[in-house]
């Protein structure tokens, strides 16, 4: 029996082919235009070929803000996730309990990130915030505008209370999904609570940790409106991160044919750490199916 072959359905995807074509291939290739070109205004452009992708590679400024860019990334995920697994670990496995801290938990998740900005730009400050006027009242010297530590520790703070949530229900998820008789046979053994976590909650979680990783990684890698409401940047180039650098370079300098390059490589690093997180979370997948 032949089957019958309908390629009417293409129509129903060339909408979305369209829509991702406009939102995101047509400015993907104006910003490659950008990078091989240079300008001096009334619209006139000349062939720069790679020299702005060199003169990104060899700015120390580049890499100066790719090195804050990573250090943020990296305590973010070494903070939020060991803490999103704490939280999901304690919280009730049903009822009413479990429906109420779920929803306290997806909260931080709703605000906007502007509003979370201004909220941690107020609550900071010393003359009106709650958090910079106790420190300041316990003896602390706070002042998040011109203590690099001080700022570095409020953008740090901020994202863990604005993402950890995230986290803590990805990990609440994967807990849930465990067949009770893999408990059951713990307890029958007497494993310990530890050995419980290593050997069974762990194993399983490993799918959806591996999710939160990424997600979180990607977001705090291209993180910008957060910090630049808190502290635009400073104090000096501080928290100036790879986005801020980059919206400076294009709007604030307007240096169209360098902001391009660096956008493009900028793209480029995510896409390659997203291409590695994505193949060891199938290499895992592989592994639990055998």
């Amino acid at each position: 029996m032949n089957k019958t072959v309908n390629q009417k359905a293409w129509f129903l995807v060339l909408p979305v082919l369209v829509l991702v074509a406009f939102s995101a291939v047509i400015p993907l290739m104006t910003v490659v235009n950008y990078s091989v070109q240079d300008t001096f205004g009334n619209n006139q452009f000349f062939w720069a070929g790679l020299s702005w992708f060199e003169d990104m590679l060899s700015s120390d400024r580049m890499w100066n803000a790719l090195g804050r860019q990573l250090m943020f990334s990296a305590i973010i995920l070494a903070i939020e996730v060991p803490l999103g697994i704490f939280v999901a670990l304690n919280m009730p496995k049903g009822g009413f309990w479990a429906s109420f801290c779920l929803v306290t938990m997806s909260l931080p998740l709703l605000i906007p990130w502007n509003v979370v900005g201004t909220i941690w730009q107020i609550f900071g400050r010393v003359d009106i915030g709650l958090l910079g006027y106790a420190l300041d009242a316990i003896g602390i010297d706070y002042n998040y505008t011109q203590n690099t530590l001080d700022a570095w520790m409020t953008v740090i703070v901020m994202d863990v209370w604005h993402w950890t949530s995230l986290v803590a229900l990805l990990a609440y998820a994967g807990l849930r999904s465990i067949p009770d008789a893999y408990y059951q046979a713990a307890k029958i053994d007497q494993a310990s609570r530890w050995a419980v976590f290593r050997y069974i909650e762990l194993p399983k979680m490993a799918g959806v940790l591996m999710i939160a990783i990424l997600l979180r990684f990607m977001d705090s890698f291209m993180i910008y409106t957060e910090p630049f409401v808190v502290t635009g940047g400073g104090p000096g180039n501080a928290t100036t991160f790879l986005s801020i650098d980059l919206v400076k370079m294009a709007l604030g300098q307007f240096d169209l044919g360098p902001a391009a390059a660096f956008s493009l490589m900028y793209f480029l690093v995510i896409m390659l750490i997203s291409w590695v997180f994505y193949t060891v979370m199938t290499t895992l997948d592989a592994r639990e199916g055998k």
